[in-house]
């Protein structure tokens, strides 16, 4: 019997595709034994991840050999993993140049990646769990995350493993470099060699290449690929003097743009009072203005197979779960002790998880699921170029930034959702769906996302009218009044406000984590999803916001909302990921949608902390562009902003601000405190923190006083 997506979601299967499924299931584990042992009686090997060699450069024991609950001492094993990959296998065909990759005598494409293995010294002593952390341009943030320790590169230290939840809890922790961008810079990131695609006959394959460069202050030249957390290795030019390259530049996307002469812009770099030569930067003779949107095209060459690096994550996390030896029988360290494999990533890392899951990544060579489990944080609805020709990993698009980063691209949903534009069909789940391998998939968000990152396409249709269903093997959760970065000091950056510093991650991280790992292990039922939804009022335009936003003196509500845009790159991008349109046209909007706030301005839907529940000030997910910086009351970036309420009743009228004082909404402190425990004690009993995370979050909020 076949049934639709919808019915199973709204229905649940029926009774005998049920036991259809579970006959087939006994039919086919009887088929693999009998081709099993079919192979062994020919002499020739199982199918198995395609790592190679595993290099161990260093292993030694992590924190002096403190031991960690009941796994006791944890080590460090590092080094580098080996990889053949036949470009003609199945499971690699949906990797973007594979074929120009070159082949050794095995006619199989190779390449080379760091890993960094933290496991019990005595692997029985675990909880048979791998935590593979998407590193964020190199940088791995499992430790930081989860248990709140020094953030590190290489841990090493106590102070590393902060307050121990992922060590006391016995998980092993893998990194493996995938991100071809990322610059040795010294900070120990982890980086992956992969191949350069080339002609049949060996030359170099040439292509058109858009970036945008945006600064914040006046610049006199900008390097490409950069950002604040580490700077990318972007494609150069193939001749510095080329006539052919251009520079247009705009003060936002949908203005007209101008083209700056060719004689009046260099590809080079301002450095010490000299231009210097550079095919990796422009410099402009009239200075980069902050703001303003410079599109800079020109030709590259000799493209990294970037898909290689989501192959290289699902072959790694493959190899340390399921094979005793690599090809050489060197001994795989944790042989026999992972029974589960969860995925956990963070922005792009997050991102990098949609995409993984979209691109059926899940499956292992051997058709075995990689991960069972999978948290995506603040990824809204995005992808990234990923698995594209001269794809850089760390570019994505905002609302007042790289609107020309196909980083929102249709299917979004988790369930079948149609396209109006295009007429197309499709779910960003439909690949792992049907390798029968989809992950038991958290989407955790900050408001931010929804202003900044298109969340609401996650859950909408792409024309903002309609709820969609959310697979079952899908929770959706924002963390209201949250924003992209996590809690950051209340100072204005590049906005107008202060920033938001909201505490939130770390908390939520571990309780779900817990949820997560129940769920896959004993089928127990996580937190039903908490998000805005358009049919109870919670999820609204912006129009709609910004009638109910509170007055607050010196702060308008946001006039704009980051509405990624319908992108055409040419008829190879969907198949090949090959632009022939650079950059590529553009078509009308997808049509997102902000969480509606109280008449405090804070948010009514998603997991309400304590400190959004019983308020002292509004925390929002967006914050706006102040003029120094340019592009005034655009959003800047991905901030947020705390706006603090007045204290008395007095203040309040002589502010002219319409939200109630701290003094009128609590009558004192112990009445502040009971509601913030209140708020915390449910939270706990709904699963979305533990024990000691509740009652750390009433302790810090008994360390304000307001009276």
């Amino acid at each position: 019997m076949r049934i639709t997506v919808d019915r199973y979601h709204r229905e649940g299967p029926h009774p005998a595709t049920t036991l259809h499924r579970r006959f087939a299931a006994v039919s086919a584990l009887a088929l693999s034994c009998v081709v099993l042992l079919c192979l062994c009686l020919s002499g020739l090997p199982a199918a198995h991840a395609e790592v190679v060699r595993m290099e161990v450069s260093e292993r030694r024991s992590f924190a002096e050999g403190k031991p960690f609950g009941a796994a006791g001492p944890y080590e460090i094993i590092e080094g580098r993993l080996h990889f053949a990959f036949d470009p003609d296998a199945p499971v690699n065909q949906r990797i973007a140049d594979l074929e120009f990759a070159p082949r050794n005598s095995d006619g199989k494409a190779e390449f080379s990646s760091d890993f960094f293995l933290m496991k019990p010294i005595n692997p029985a002593l675990g909880n048979r769990r791998i935590l593979y952390d998407v590193d964020n341009r190199g940088n791995k943030l499992s430790l930081w995350s989860f248990n709140e320790g020094e953030r590190t590169n290489a841990p090493h230290s106590e102070a590393h493993a902060g307050n121990g939840f992922l060590l006391r809890h016995g998980y092993s922790l893998l990194w493996v470099g995938w991100n071809s961008d990322v610059v040795d810079d010294g900070n120990n990131r982890l980086e992956i060699t992969l191949p350069v695609a080339r002609h049949d006959d060996g030359t170099p394959i040439r292509g058109q290449v858009h970036l945008e460069i945006s600064v914040d202050n006046p610049e006199r030249s900008w390097t490409f690929g950069w950002s604040p957390w580490g700077v990318a290795a972007a494609y150069p030019s193939v001749d510095i003097n080329d006539s052919e390259a251009r520079v247009t530049k705009r003060p936002t996307r949908d203005a007209p743009g101008v083209e700056i002469p060719r004689d009046a812009w260099q590809f080079a770099r301002w450095e010490d009072g000299e231009i210097i030569p550079d095919p990796s930067s422009i410099y402009v003779e009239e200075g980069l203005e902050p703001g303003w949107l410079y599109d800079v095209v020109y030709t590259a060459e000799n493209p990294r197979v970037m898909g290689l690096g989501m192959a290289a994550i699902r072959d790694a996390v493959s190899f340390f779960r399921y094979q005793e030896t690599d090809a050489g029988g060197t001994p795989n360290p944790l042989a026999g002790a992972v029974s589960h494999a969860y995925l956990f990533g963070i922005s792009q890392s997050g991102r990098l998880v949609n995409h993984f899951v979209y691109d059926g990544f899940n499956t292992s060579a051997d058709q075995r699921p990689v991960f069972d489990g999978a948290i995506a944080h603040v990824a809204g609805a995005g992808r990234g170029l990923f698995n594209h020709r001269f794809g850089l990993a760390t570019l994505y698009g905002t609302q007042h930034r790289d609107n020309l980063v196909p980083s929102e691209t249709f299917p979004m949903a988790t369930v079948p959702s149609v396209e109006p534009v295009t007429g197309e069909t499709g779910d960003m789940l439909a690949r792992a769906r049907e390798q029968d391998h989809v992950p038991k998939l958290f989407f955790v968000q900050s408001s931010t996302e929804y202003w900044s990152r298109g969340a609401s396409l996650l859950h909408t249709d792409v024309t903002g009218e309609t709820d969609l269903l959310v697979d079952d093997d899908v929770r959706i959760y924002l963390i209201a009044g949250s924003q992209h970065l996590g809690a950051t000091p209340a100072t204005p950056g590049i906005g107008q406000t202060p920033r938001n510093p909201l505490y939130h991650r770390p908390p939520i991280f571990r309780a779900l984590l817990v949820a997560l790992d129940r769920w896959v292990t004993e089928g127990t039922e996580p937190p039903e999803s908490r998000y805005p939804r358009i049919d109870d009022g919670t999820l609204v335009p912006l129009e709609t916001f910004a009638v109910a936003f509170p007055s607050i003196p010196g702060t308008e509500a946001p006039r704009v909302v980051y509405e990624p845009l319908r992108l055409d790159f040419g008829p190879r991008w969907r198949s090949d990921g090959v632009a022939t349109i650079v950059p590529p046209d553009i078509g009308p909007p997808y049509r997102t949608l902000v969480p509606m706030v109280d008449e405090d301005g804070n948010e009514l839907a998603g997991i309400r902390l304590p400190d959004i529940a019983a308020p002292v000030g509004t925390y929002t997910g967006w914050s706006l562009r102040a003029a120094e910086h340019g592009a005034e009351g655009m959003l800047a970036g991905l901030d947020g902003s705390y706006l603090e309420f007045p204290r008395t009743a007095k203040e309040r009228e002589i502010a002219g601000d319409s939200r109630r004082s701290i003094h009128e909404r609590y009558s004192n402190r112990a009445d502040y405190l009971s509601r913030i425990a209140e708020a915390a004690m449910g939270l706990e009993e709904d699963g979305f923190l533990l024990a000691e995370d509740a009652i750390e979050m009433i302790r810090r909020a008994a360390e304000r006083d307001y009276w």
